[in-house]
């Protein structure tokens, strides 16, 4: 057990309070679906979110500023060291900012929510897309689609950017809806360097002390977005991916009615899981994963 206050647990990160100004987010090995905390853990996959936050964090950082402090153990606050191998690759200490109730989703290609949304109203969160898109297709340009903040077990729904404005004001809507955008167009273009599709991602945005609007929680990680291998991509059907979506078609298989608790899953449902999250880091970073364990 860590020795500090325990802010928050949600499906993935526990939150400790290090100080007035600083929090620790340490990344599980927990596996959530359909909003539901699963039974079984995938092992390394708390480092694997961990050490992609960190590398994106410092790709994005002239577009926006991230709340990362430092992920090494040992530039860490005194109290921490005796932690230093639980904390070790899946620990990141970070400014305290005060949370935009907005969850931020940014979508180049059409599916999951999305395409659920856009079969039944011919559009995502209120705006129209063109005709005749299908499971997996690119959208014309990416958009802002933005959704509620549930609480552990319940489900995110998405909204209108209107119903956004409303919420926040329309000045702070439309630099969320910039920055989100931005992070996408960002983050799309260095995964197709690497042969993978960035299909959409959904950010966490704050305010800092000074009232700077500041990119937290975890970033263009597999459990906050849904990358594609470029050259098995076909619009039309489920496309394979480098996240959890081997455990959503084999809970989908299995008959689970996505109510709590879920099932335990296979020793190779799990070992190919963490191997897709594996990959997904080295192809992104151009590093071993190893690589990363031993610098943090």
């Amino acid at each position: 057990m860590i020795d500090l206050p325990l802010v928050a647990r949600g499906k993935v990160r526990d939150v400790y309070a290090v100080d007035d100004d600083h929090l620790l987010l340490v990344a599980s090995d927990r596996l959530s679906a359909y909003d539901v905390v699963l039974p079984t853990a995938v092992p390394d996959k708390g480092a694997v979110l961990t050490g992609l936050s960190v590398w994106w964090f410092d790709r994005l950082a002239d577009l926006v500023p991230g709340h990362l402090v430092t992920a090494r153990v040992s530039e860490m606050p005194p109290a921490l060291q005796p932690h230093a191998e639980q904390l070790r690759g899946r620990a990141m200490l970070c400014r305290r900012l005060q949370m935009v109730p907005v969850e931020c989703v940014a979508r180049g290609y059409l599916s999951g929510s999305g395409l659920a949304d856009y079969r039944a109203t011919a559009g995502i969160c209120g705006e129209p897309l063109v005709p005749g898109l299908e499971d997996g297709s690119r959208l014309p340009s990416p958009v802002f689609t933005p959704a509620t903040k549930a609480a552990v077990g319940d489900h995110d729904e998405n909204v209108s950017y209107d119903a956004v404005a409303a919420a926040v004001g329309a000045e702070l809507a439309a630099e969320l809806r910039r920055v989100t955008l931005a992070v996408y167009g960002r983050g799309a273009a260095l995964a197709a360097e690497r042969g993978i599709l960035l299909a959409d991602t959904k950010l966490e945005l704050g305010h800092d002390r000074a009232g700077v609007l500041t990119l937290g929680d975890e970033v263009l990680t597999p459990d906050s977005s849904r990358f594609w291998p470029a050259d098995a991509w076909r619009p039309g059907r489920s496309q394979p991916s480098y996240d959890k979506q081997y455990v959503r078609d084999w809970l989908d298989a299995s008959g689970w009615d996505r109510t709590a608790p879920g099932p335990e899953l296979p020793d190779e449902v799990v070992e190919r899981t963490r191997a897709k999250y594996v990959e997904a880091y080295e192809r992104l970073t151009g590093s071993s994963f190893d690589s990363w364990l031993r610098e943090a």
